[in-house]
């Protein structure tokens, strides 16, 4: 992943819908197939997300996606970041708009 607003967007969709095929879930998030299957596995990998497939399911290719406590941490720590920056970003042209208003 190339950006944690990335990481974010990837977090978010698994947190709100974790029963989306790969291929919705790429489309969802504008990821090639294989850019989000490379992410997944490495979110795999560090502990944030579990995978399942439904085993009774005729349709092997289905899986769940799951948070774990560790992604969900992460994805809460993102998310207040992401804001800290909205937030200093709004600061900043509110102060600009100001000194323009003032010329």
């Amino acid at each position: 992943m190339k950006t944690d607003s990335e990481l974010l967007d990837i977090l978010r969709k698994i947190y709100s819908k974790n029963e989306l095929s790969q291929r919705k879930l790429a489309k969802d998030l504008n990821f090639s197939l294989g850019k989000l299957n490379y992410c997944l596995k490495s979110l795999k990998k560090k502990g944030l997300i579990k995978i399942q497939n439904f085993k009774n399911n005729e349709n092997k290719i289905n899986y769940i996606y799951k948070l774990t406590p560790k992604g969900i941490s992460q994805k809460t720590k993102l998310t207040i970041s992401f804001m800290k920056r909205k937030m200093k970003e709004y600061d900043e042209l509110k102060k600009e708009l100001n000194q323009e208003s003032i010329k």
